[in-house]
C-alpha cells in the first residue's frame, strides 16, 4: 500500500495476506484437504466393491451422499481457526486426556490407612515446559533459555508519513535481524482503579493545604466512579527472545533481551529486560489475566524468602522504673 502527503515522502509496505495459509493445490483445496477427500472416496469404492450385491443400490446411494458430505466437511471446514480434522482430533485428546494434574509423584498409590475410594484416581504428572527462572529473568527450557523484555506501544496514527516509514523500517530491520524464535505478545490485563482510589482517599488528610487535600479527595472519587461504570484495560507487550540449542553461556538470552531493548529503543518506546521477580509476575498474569497482582510482587522460584523479626513497642507501663 501507498499514501502520498505534502509533508513527507510516499510511505510504502508490502503486507501479505496470510503467510502462513497452505497453498492451493486443485480446484482451491490444499493438498491435506485432496488427501482427506482421496482417503474417503476409497473407502467408499472398497465400500462399494465389498456391499453393491448384497445391498439395494438405493440404499448404497444414500449412504454415500451422506458419507461425501461428512467426508467434504471434514476436508473444508474449520473451527476456532483450525480445520476440522485437527479440531476433532484435538477434542478426542482432551477428552481422553486426565483432570488432574500434580507437581508431586503420582506413581505411589494411595496408603492402606487413607479412607479413599477404591479404585482411586490419581492425578496424572504435570510437565511444565519451564525448568527453572534465574534472578536475571532467564527462563530455563531444557536445552536452550528464554528472557522476556516487556515494551510500551507505539500509536502510529499521531505521527507524520515520514515518521511512520522511519518507524516501520526500523521495526522491519529488527524483524530481519532475528535469528532465533522470537514471541510477541500482547495482551490486555484489568486495571484495579479501586484500590488506588482508597490509597488516595486515605493519603488526602495527611496532604499539607486543604486545596491539595481536596484535589486528591476528588481524583480518588473519579478513579472509583470510573471502576464502578468500567472495565479499564491495559495494554501489555511483552517479548521473548530465546537461545539456539547449541549456543553458549550462562547469560546468553540475557544478552539477547539486552540487544532487544537496544533495537527497540529507536521506535520511541520504553523498554526493560525483566529480571527473575518480574518474569515470574509476568507468566502467572498470563495464566491467571482477570486476577489482580499482589501488592508486593511474586519473588522467582529459587528466591530464599526471610522474615525479618520486628522488636515490640514496649510502652511507658511496660518500662523499668
Amino acid at each position: 500500500m501507498s499514501s502520498a502527503h505534502p509533508d513527507g515522502p510516499d510511505v510504502r509496505a508490502k503486507m501479505a495476506a496470510d503467510v502462513d495459509a497452505p497453498d492451493k493445490v486443485l480446484y482451491g483445496l490444499t493438498f491435506r484437504q485432496l488427501a482427506l477427500l482421496a482417503v474417503a472416496a476409497v473407502v467408499f469404492y472398497a465400500a462399494w466393491r465389498g456391499l453393491h450385491t448384497l445391498v439395494p443400490t438405493a440404499l448404497l446411494l444414500g449412504a454415500a451422499v451422506v458419507f461425501g458430505g461428512l467426508a467434504f466437511g471434514l476436508a473444508v471446514g474449520r473451527r476456532d481457526g483450525l480445520p476440522l480434522d485437527l479440531w476433532l482430533l484435538a477434542a478426542i485428546r482432551h477428552s481422553r486426556a486426565p483432570r488432574a494434574l500434580s507437581t508431586t509423584d503420582t506413581t505411589s498409590s494411595t496408603p492402606d490407612w487413607v479412607q479413599a475410594p477404591k479404585p482411586t484416581v490419581l492425578p496424572a504428572p504435570l510437565k511444565l515446559p519451564a525448568d527453572a527462572i534465574a534472578a536475571d529473568g532467564q527462563i530455563s527450557l531444557g536445552a536452550v533459555r528464554a528472557a522476556m523484555v516487556a515494551a510500551t506501544s507505539v500509536n502510529l496514527h499521531l505521527r507524520t508519513p515520514g515518521e511512520q516509514a522511519a518507524l516501520i523500517d526500523t521495526y522491519g530491520r529488527w524483524l530481519n535481524s532475528l535469528s532465533t524464535p522470537t514471541q510477541i505478545v500482547v495482551s490486555a490485563q484489568p486495571v484495579d482503579l479501586r484500590s488506588h482510589a482508597r490509597s488516595l482517599a486515605a493519603a488526602a488528610p495527611a496532604l499539607p493545604h486543604p486545596a491539595l487535600a481536596a484535589a486528591c479527595a476528588d481524583h480518588a472519587r473519579f478513579l472509583d466512579d470510573l471502576a464502578e461504570r468500567r472495565d479499564p484495560l491495559r495494554r501489555q507487550v511483552l517479548v521473548v527472545t530465546r537461545t539456539p540449542a547449541g549456543e553458549r553461556g550462562e547469560h546468553a538470552a540475557r544478552r539477547r533481551a539486552d540487544d532487544t531493548v537496544r533495537a527497540l529503543s529507536g521506535l520511541g518506546v520504553t523498554t526493560r529486560a525483566l529480571d527473575g521477580p518480574a518474569v515470574t509476575a509476568a507468566i502467572a498474569a498470563a495464566a491467571d489475566p482477570y486476577r489482580p497482582p499482589r501488592p508486593g510482587g511474586l519473588a522467582a522460584p529459587d528466591t530464599v524468602i526471610t522474615a525479618s523479626a520486628t522488636r515490640p513497642h514496649r510502652h511507658a507501663k511496660d518500662r523499668p522504673s
